[in-house]
């Protein structure tokens, strides 16, 4: 019977274990978007899990959500991306980078005054942290169909940057209320074009992204990300079961590496079985996410309701989370004060069991 620790291969990518590191953002890039020499050691530190997911990562210019998360949006960029990538390959590891448009989660005063676009009109209703301080969300712009067509080619060019810098693969970010959330979501999606109304409609920008994800890298390294419970950003949809079962049949023909869903809520809103109804509809590599522990890991994989699991704030304190479950050691507890500062306290000065 298959376990976490069991070797799994996901699309192209052979995994020594199915243990995949969530994508966690932790704002460690340059103000300017670049990766670090400190990012590279935080990702080489954990390169013990099977899988790597690099935390999210702007598609284009001027469409920050967060402050100092990384870009994949120039050949610069990738070149600075490349030393993470070539840190975790001499640690024989695997990774690949979660490319990402935060849409109406974007804010003026992370991106010189510009007003943020969406699928939809409606503003998130929460706020933000900013240089300025905390700020409510603003109202976005509607992307016009033209403008759409332009975010799918900024999807392709990060693909092949992200290609540049040495990954093993892309995750295209289509969860937590993010911009392919806010178009796939009826509860943010008010359009009445092509890219709006029906559910045929709204799972259109996701296709034509990974459509043109997969013209670089081939379905075989390209994984998806979804979460249609969670209500993060202000995110809802009417029929969220309905929502991923449909998708699930539509993704299976491309014949991705893998489609990773996050099953819960954050805030514990929105409720529903969205793992079954994907284990039902879609005929791929499943990898699940959100609160699982070992035991709960190894049940889901050896009852075949699920291929991997990803781990998500376990892998902030323990570098060595593989060696750690494998052996039966406690787990040590992150510090989320230190989640998104700058400084390597708290981001790579965790101590392996070990030491």
């Amino acid at each position: 019977m298959n376990t976490v620790f069991s070797p799994i291969k996901l699309g192209a990518v052979a995994l020594k274990n199915r243990i995949v590191m969530a994508p966690l953002t932790r704002c460690r890039a340059t103000v300017d978007h670049y990766a670090t020499e400190l990012m590279a050691e935080y990702y080489a530190q954990r390169a013990s899990a099977g899988l790597l997911i690099a935390e999210a990562t702007m598609v284009a210019e001027g469409n920050s959500s967060f402050y100092r998360e990384p870009g994949i949006y120039s050949a610069a960029h990738a070149e600075a991306w490349r030393q993470v990538t070539k840190a975790v390959h001499a640690k024989d590891g695997k990774i690949f980078l979660q490319i990402w448009h935060g849409g109406r989660a974007c804010h003026p005063a992370l991106n010189n005054g510009k007003v943020p676009v969406s699928a939809g009109t409606t503003a998130i209703n929460d706020y933000t942290h900013t240089p300025e301080g905390k700020k409510d969300y603003t109202a976005p712009r509607q992307l016009t169909t033209n403008e759409v067509a332009e975010v799918v080619e900024q999807f392709r060019q990060a693909a092949f940057y992200a290609k540049q810098a040495g990954f093993d693969g892309v995750e295209v970010h289509g969860a937590n209320g993010y911009l392919i959330d806010q178009f796939l979501r009826d509860g943010i999606n008010n359009r009445n074009d092509r890219y709006g109304g029906s559910i045929e409609n709204r799972a259109r920008f996701l296709l034509e992204v990974l459509d043109a994800v997969i013209s670089v890298w081939g379905a075989d390294r390209v994984g998806l990300r979804l979460s249609p419970l969670n209500s993060f950003n202000s995110a809802k949809d009417s029929d969220p079961v309905g929502l991923i079962s449909y998708l699930a049949k539509v993704l299976t023909p491309l014949k991705l590496a893998y489609l990773h869903l996050m099953r819960a809520d954050f805030a514990g809103l929105q409720f529903g079985d969205v793992v079954s109804a994907a284990r039902a509809n879609y005929q791929g590599n499943l990898l699940v996410n959100m609160g699982y522990d070992l035991a709960e890991a190894n049940q889901v994989i050896g009852r075949n309701q699920a291929d991997a699991v990803a781990f998500g704030s376990a892998f902030i304190a323990n570098p060595d989370l593989f060696e750690r479950l494998a052996q039966g050691l406690p787990l040590a507890q992150p510090d989320v004060a230190t989640f998104y500062t700058h400084e390597a306290q708290g981001y790579t000065d965790y101590p392996r069991a070990s030491a």
